[in-house]
């Protein structure tokens, strides 16, 4: 099971220490890869120790970007049928190029093509996740 974390705040100067030592505290979640991703215009922080399961590659490593650069996640669970929201985008054609085989890629670019609603109602599993997306500057904890 991974370990997320982030936070938020507009006066807190040393984002990288403290979301490293948020990182640091839960890094027994996660022993394959860790990351954090900050953005000091917003206020925003993300942390992630991944513990790999359905992609071992680095191409599942977080918090991730989507493929046009509005939206990173934080997710930790499993969607049990994104294999079939894959194949859905697909056939939609909208245009994806995958960089591995992971369900947080999965639901990022879910997220990117339905919005947040639509996507929650079509994903099947267990899961949470922080979501930031750019553009509107709204910060989603599902």
């Amino acid at each position: 099971m991974c370990g997320i974390n982030g936070f938020y705040s507009k006066s807190l100067s040393m984002y990288n220490d403290v979301i490293f030592k948020m990182n640091s505290a839960v890094s027994h979640r996660g022993p394959d890869s860790n990351g954090t991703w900050f953005d000091k215009s917003s206020g925003i922080a993300f942390g992630h120790q991944r513990l790999s399961i359905i992609d071992l590659s680095k191409a599942g490593d977080q918090p991730m970007l989507s493929n046009s650069g509005r939206f990173i996640l934080t997710y930790n669970g499993e969607i049990y049928n994104h294999l079939k929201i894959r194949e859905e985008l697909e056939k939609s054609n909208y245009n994806i190029k995958w960089r591995g085989r992971s369900d947080t890629e999965t639901l990022i670019q879910a997220i990117e093509f339905w919005g947040i609603k639509d996507t929650l109602k079509k994903i099947e599993g267990m899961f949470a996740f922080g979501l930031w997306d750019k553009k509107t500057r709204c910060l989603t904890l599902a």
